[in-house]
């Protein structure tokens, strides 16, 4: 018979659909696009229209941003990198710091720019030291939107800017952003930027203002990414955290830049109100499972997997956790082995089934590993 430990505790990882936007109330939001998601379940809390393609006027920087902290990631570039600007990055229009051709600047501030006032010019420059040139960087930002699962996703530059023969197809939608505004969440140094209000580049010659007003006003905000054109509308990507829950609210296609900050404040808060991340260990902990005849007596199953479960809060509540494992196990067993489950409920709701299995291998013992035992037990027993 198997062994179970039964204990409340938080649960484990998301198994099974929960359903949770079919329960979402009817916000009213005045955006005519938008989404709120989850940064670490990719779990969709709310939506409308968020598949529609629209553009998304600055907001495209969220994948240039990305492009670049994966580029420091790999060393391609570097931290501590001057970069120069080309004819092509001093022409950009919109957003800028009014960069002159040649001009050189630490890539650190070109970042900042970039992140705290959008800079166009910055932009591009970021892009061709990435890629050697705009159309190259684009290329790269296309295949990384195929690679994050972005099927409604085309880009035709690095800014967001209506300009050029081919701007009416660089399109995206609020589902697609959400996807890369979580990636670019995992780099925690981007933080450093897109919370910054105020600052300035260029030994304080040139001021930065934070054109996300989220930053200051409301609690928790970590990012991320406005946008404005008179095609696009009043667009952004926000991003909050509290609880150890980050949120990511997008927004598209608002008729004024209030519509944009109050939906995606409504977003927030309809999220971090309702909802909460559960990760939880058995109070008791796992029984460890017998080997027989296995070089070790005994193995202690561990989770298959680890992701945290998205939850209501009122459910969450009422999480339960039973565990079973095997009541022995035959030598040799190998990582990964399932040696039991962990069930999660709520009530009468069944949550998730997670696996538990061996964490190590563990080799069986040898024909002279066992006469050297029985040798051993005889001369004790003399």
């Amino acid at each position: 018979m198997k062994k179970k430990l039964l204990c409340i505790a938080l649960a484990f990882v998301f198994a099974v659909g929960l359903g949770l936007t079919a329960r979402a109330e009817d916000l009213a939001l005045p955006a005519p696009s938008c989404i709120l998601m989850e940064k670490d379940t990719g779990q969709i809390l709310y939506e409308s229209n968020a598949h529609e393609k629209l553009r998304p006027a600055s907001v495209t920087k969220v994948m240039t941003l990305l492009l670049v902290m994966e580029a420091l990631d790999n060393g391609s570039i570097g931290w501590d990198d001057t970069v120069t600007t080309s004819a092509a990055a001093a022409a950009k229009g919109g957003s800028q710091i009014y960069l002159e051709e040649n001009e050189q600047l630490p890539l650190r501030e070109m970042l900042k720019s970039v992140v705290v006032s959008s800079a166009n010019d910055c932009a591009c420059a970021l892009a061709e030291h990435v890629a050697g040139s705009e159309a190259a960087f684009v290329s790269r930002m296309n295949d990384r939107a195929a690679e994050l699962g972005m099927a409604d996703t085309h880009f035709v530059n690095c800014t967001g800017l209506d300009d050029g023969p081919d701007a009416d197809t660089h399109l995206t939608t609020a589902y697609d952003i959400a996807l890369m505004s979580c990636e670019l969440l995992k780099h925690d140094e981007i933080k450093e930027y897109t919370t910054i209000w105020m600052d300035t580049v260029r030994n304080g010659q040139f001021g930065l203002s934070n054109t996300n007003k989220l930053v200051r006003f409301y609690d928790g905000t970590t990012g991320l990414k406005t946008g404005y054109t008179s095609a696009a509308g009043y667009c952004l990507s926000a991003s909050a955290e509290r609880g150890g829950m980050e949120l990511v609210a997008v927004v598209l296609h608002c008729k004024t830049s209030v519509d944009r900050f109050e939906s995606a404040k409504a977003l927030l808060n309809y999220g971090f109100s309702g909802y909460a991340l559960v990760t939880p260990q058995p109070d008791g902990g796992v029984p460890s499972v017998p080997v027989v005849l296995g070089r070790q007596e005994a193995i202690t199953p561990v989770p298959e997997r680890t992701e945290p479960l998205l939850l209501e809060k009122a459910l969450a509540s009422q999480v339960q956790t039973a565990v079973t494992v095997d009541e022995s196990v035959q030598a040799p067993v190998s990582a990964g082995q399932r040696l039991g489950t962990m069930t999660v409920t709520a009530g009468e709701r069944l949550l998730a089934e997670i696996p538990l299995v061996a964490p190590e291998d563990v080799a069986a013992r040898t024909f002279p590993d066992l006469w050297a035992e029985f040798l051993k037990h005889i001369c004790l027993s003399a």
